[in-house]
């Protein structure tokens, strides 16, 4: 039954009470969408996102998932509301899209979006976005690192309606199963979608039945008027000017020798928090290409980083940011520049962001992290016939801090995927992992080091395994900070049947064989200042636990006596 409440004004007590339970309603439709999902690319590396929107398509409230997924969602509900007016909607209706040029981020990355209705009239809108195992294209996983045009990456989908009330469009369905090489498995991660996404209306219903619906809208806007207030006062604290950052990618996945270069000066103004790219590459001709909801997710993902955490997240956050994306470069390409790869230009995209705020913020930001999502696609068929796709994913260290180290083997800068478990990856696919540790002197040095990359070696069990390999790091280290020094780079290679050694440069995709072997090392985060400054017991600590090697304690720390 609804309760009568005084819509003229919103006591602090409900205020909170509200956004704990919007809160808790996002993270109770990412567990959903977790435990749902038939993917190991889900139910292990995580790699999928909920949220809640106000009927304005701004964020109400985020689960703990991914930044620069739950960013690009905001141009996914532009587009959807755009593309079907609210007063078209109808309970129970969903909708569907990827397509990077109308607000999606690549192509793996589907959304499923449903509207919410109280007493038959919208309140907020219901979201998740799922990076799918396989999309179709080139390469089995969806992400080939060698592709020259979006036709090659997999099945783009324009906002589409997926089920008008209880109806679903069959055609649509079909046409999407017949495009990808696990349809079962996509078909269940879409469903495991649609679950999160009515968990997501039901509370919100439930929420609104309690409050009423004019209420109810009135505390939604004045939940994100104070994040925005309380972002711009974060703002106003950081000193006016503008800092500049330049860093690399390695290369574009087809012209292997050539780095990539990424230019940002951001404007601090006030509280306003303006992000310039010129000076960024043309686009490319691989698949790093960012379109500008990504590029545009980055920057949020980096305004959120440099402001207070207690903040709450919602779309309030980022009504300050705005962003100059030059059109044909590398953070705002042209139709129909391949985006597949995209993840490794937001990671350094943000990065650069934050790096560049060092000038004003300088005992306040950390070395650079490795920025690294090292991700393996393998795929093929697996010892009694049956086909498989399975994504891995391998992180490198963040950057040591003005306080503290780096994290060893954590996702930084815009994604927070998990790797997958030995056990896991061995069920799903034909390999056998050798090895899986940390890699030791992979860390800046400093007083605080830098975060730990990783070594993993995985062995192939069987012929003709279609293998897609996209690092980072290999060519450009993360750089210190306060004088301490970079991460180590990332290396991998591969060791054929014949025992003959292939380097991998950054990215590949090749076949591998029943024998062979693939030995990869993640970069490390850089380091935080003078490494003459550690904390002797640290060393001792670090060696003892063979996070730092007894030569490089005496080298770089000054230290004989470490043991």
């Amino acid at each position: 039954m609804n309760r009568m409440i005084d819509t003229t004004t919103i006591d602090p007590i409900t205020l909170e009470v509200v956004r704990n339970k919007v809160d808790g309603i996002a993270n109770e439709m990412q567990s959903t969408l977790l435990r749902s999902s038939f993917s190991t690319v889900v139910k292990e590396g995580l790699d999928a996102s909920a949220s809640l929107f106000t009927l304005h398509g701004e964020t109400l409230a985020q689960a703990i998932a991914i930044p620069i997924h739950l960013a690009t969602l905001i141009p996914i509900i532009e587009t959807i509301v755009r593309t079907f007016p609210l007063n078209e909607m109808k309970p129970d209706d969903l909708y569907i899209m990827n397509d990077p040029y109308l607000g999606g981020t690549h192509l793996p990355d589907i959304a499923i979006v449903m509207p919410v209705f109280f007493d038959n009239k919208p309140i907020a809108i219901s979201a998740a976005m799922t990076h799918h195992q396989d999309v179709g294209g080139m390469s089995p996983g969806s992400v080939p690192p060698n592709a020259t045009e979006i036709y090659q990456e997999g099945i783009r989908i324009p906002p589409l309606k997926l089920r008008e009330g209880k109806e679903f469009n069959d055609t649509l369905i079909q046409m999407l199963k017949l495009n990808v090489r696990v349809p079962q498995v996509f078909m269940g991660d879409i469903g495991a979608q649609i679950s999160a996404c009515t968990v997501g209306a039901r509370r919100v219903v439930e929420l609104t039945d309690r409050y009423g619906r004019i209420q109810t809208l009135q505390i939604f806007n004045e939940l994100l008027d104070r994040s925005e207030q309380l972002t711009r006062k974060a703002l106003e604290a950081i000193p006016d000017g503008t800092y500049s950052y330049v860093d690399y990618l390695d290369n574009d996945g087809v012209n292997l020798e050539e780095s990539v270069r990424i230019e940002v000066a951001v404007t601090i103004s006030g509280s306003e928090f303006h992000c310039d790219f010129e000076g960024t590459d043309p686009q490319t001709r691989g698949p790093f290409n960012a379109v500008k909801s990504g590029s545009q997710a980055a920057a949020y993902y980096a305004v959120r980083a440099v402001t207070d955490s207690s903040i709450p997240t919602n779309g309030g956050c980022f009504r300050s940011v705005s962003l100059h994306l030059p059109e044909g470069t590398l953070v705002n390409p042209v139709e129909p520049a391949p985006v597949n790869s995209r993840t490794a230009t937001l990671k350094r995209i943000a990065g650069s962001i934050v790096g560049a705020l060092k000038g004003a913020l300088p005992g306040h930001i950390p070395a650079d992290s490795a920025g690294e999502l090292l991700v393996l696609s393998l795929g093929g068929k697996s010892l009694d016939g049956k086909p498989y796709v399975v994504g891995e994913f391998n992180a490198g260290g963040s950057g040591g801090g003005p306080r503290k180290d780096g994290v060893d083997v954590i996702e930084t800068d815009g994604s927070n995927c998990m790797n997958m478990p030995v056990e896991a990856l061995e069920l799903e696919a034909p390999v056998r992992v050798h090895r899986m540790s940390l890699r030791t002197d992979s860390g800046g040095v400093g007083e605080f080091r830098g975060g730990l990359g990783c070594v993993r070696e995985i062995e192939f069990l069987a012929d003709d395994i279609a293998l897609t390999h996209r690092g980072e790091r290999h060519r450009h280290a993360a750089r210190g900070s306060q004088g301490g020094g970079a991460g180590a780079k990332a290396f991998s290679k591969i060791v054929r049947r014949d025992g003959s050694e292939e380097v991998v440069n950054s990215k590949l995709f090749t076949v591998v064989h029943a024998g062979e072997r693939l030995i990869v090392e993640t970069a490390g985060g850089g380091g935080y200042g003078k490494p003459n400054k550690r904390n002797r017991q640290a060393i001792r600590d670090d060696v003892s636990n063979r996070k730092v090697s007894q030569q490089c304690a005496n080298a770089e720390y000054g230290l004989d006596d470490v043991n």
